[in-house]
């Protein structure tokens, strides 16, 4: 598989730790930078170049994922999740980065280098690679859901269980209630 690899100075040494380990896994590795420590440096540069490489490969078909790593991951999140047709996900353990995967089809992972250490963080990443989308109605509904409202910017549709019972209210309007 190939993945995608962007970070900032903070996440430099696990990015450098995770090339060799991908490699050695028997993925082909995309490094987006930084290659070198500038504690100036400005994540969304790199991550969202990593970013953009993966939403390329899987508009060719290709089968990619993407790890951006920051200090604690937040930023890089944010800046991939810019991306038209990323889904980033913040992993804090083994069960946030499976749950990514599984519930949401995460296609990028977000890790905190100063959060975790090197081999934590290493299986969230692995845990994430190899976990696969479980494809269950519920996930693909609620993932078309927030795919339908990016490119319309209209609200879903709010469950009848949500318009009855003591107290409630048929408005959105929580001035309603």
């Amino acid at each position: 598989m190939r993945v995608h690899l962007g970070s900032d100075h903070a996440g430099l040494e696990l990015k450098d730790h995770l090339t060799t380990w991908l490699v050695d896994h028997g993925h082909e590795v995309v490094d987006h930078g930084p290659f070198v420590y500038d504690a100036l440096d400005d994540y969304p540069c790199f991550c969202l170049r990593a970013a953009e490489g993966v939403a390329a490969d899987r508009q060719e078909g290709l089968d990619s994922l993407g790890v951006v790593i920051g200090g604690s991951g937040n930023g890089e999140q944010i800046s991939a999740n810019k991306v038209e047709g990323i889904r980033c996900a913040l992993a804090w353990s083994e069960e946030t980065a499976a749950l990514a995967r599984e519930h949401n089809d995460a296609n990028v992972v977000s890790v905190g280098g100063r959060m975790h250490s090197v081999e934590e963080m290493t299986r969230f990443v692995e845990v994430f690679l190899t976990t696969p989308f479980s494809g269950d109605e519920r996930h693909v509904r609620r993932i078309d859901q927030v795919a339908t409202y990016d490119a319309t910017k209209e609200l879903p549709p709010l469950p009848e269980s949500a318009l009855r019972g003591p107290g409630s209210s048929t408005s959105d309007d929580p001035a309603d209630a």
